[in-house]
């Protein structure tokens, strides 16, 4: 998925700190804060600012806290914890809900399905062109009530305009039109075994939507056969990549070797 607020969120909240002037916490406990939220112990940080008003300067660390908590939270597959962590964020910033596709995420793991394909269509309107956004509503659309992989396909977002590899083919998967090789083919069109970082990280994205896709299907060794290779052998530490073994420790599926 793409990051569209988390960036600029982080860089207000450092400065928030640096500039806090109110009483709303003793010099002592804004030294604690600080320290915590730049040593990102977000426990101490909400701790800490537990009591502060609506219309304190810290207000910003606090809520970015509980962003980030939420992810580390999700990261651990606390999915309950990370959705509380999120909620309580859009609470102070009610204005980022239709930016928080990570809280979408939680919802597909918590099996709140409505609520995400919900919260996947108000990403919609401020993210218009994320083949991942439309394939994390299909997600959702299949498993909640009445949902079906038909159905799903009928109300695919259409996505023009993402030009990241390998995600018109992966698009073109959930339609009903592409293939399973498609996708991999564009991921690493090379068959040497040789890849280049980049490689690598095409192919976790591959190789996590055709898990995903296979489990929509409800054919689950194609999914443990393709979450194993995403999670593992391609596996990358940035968001969605971490969404892969997320996804496999959910799903009880270790390395090859292990299982």
């Amino acid at each position: 998925m793409i990051r569209l607020f988390c960036t600029c969120l982080i860089a207000l909240m450092v400065s928030a700190c640096g500039s806090a002037q109110d009483d709303s916490l003793s010099e002592e406990d804004g030294a604690k804060v600080m320290e915590a939220y730049q040593s990102e112990d977000f426990d101490t940080v909400i701790a800490l600012t537990a009591d502060i008003p609506n219309d304190s300067s810290w207000l910003r660390v606090r809520a970015g806290s509980l962003q980030r908590r939420g992810e580390a939270r999700f990261f651990d597959a606390d999915i309950a914890g990370s959705i509380s962590d999120f909620d309580a964020f859009i609470a102070y910033f009610p204005e980022q809900d239709p930016h928080h596709w990570q809280r979408g995420l939680s919802y597909y793991y918590a099996e709140e399905y409505e609520k995400g394909v919900a919260q996947f269509e108000r990403h919609q309107t401020v993210n218009t062109q994320d083949v991942e956004n439309a394939v994390w509503h299909f997600l959702c659309a299949v498993r909640a009530p009445g949902g079906s992989v038909e159905a799903a396909q009928e109300d695919l977002i259409p996505i023009e305009r993402d030009s990241r590899v390998p995600m018109a083919e992966v698009h073109d998967l959930f339609a009903g039109r592409g293939t399973v090789d498609d996708v991999l083919i564009a991921a690493a069109p090379n068959d040497d075994n040789i890849f280049s970082g980049e490689e690598r990280n095409h192919l976790c994205y591959a190789h996590l939507y055709l898990a995903l896709y296979f489990e929509a299907l409800g054919e689950e060794s194609k999914m443990r056969e393709h979450i194993r290779l995403a999670a593992y052998d391609y596996s990358m530490d940035h968001y969605m990549g971490k969404v892969a073994r997320v996804h496999a420790k959910l799903r009880e599926v270790g390395p090859l070797k292990t299982e």
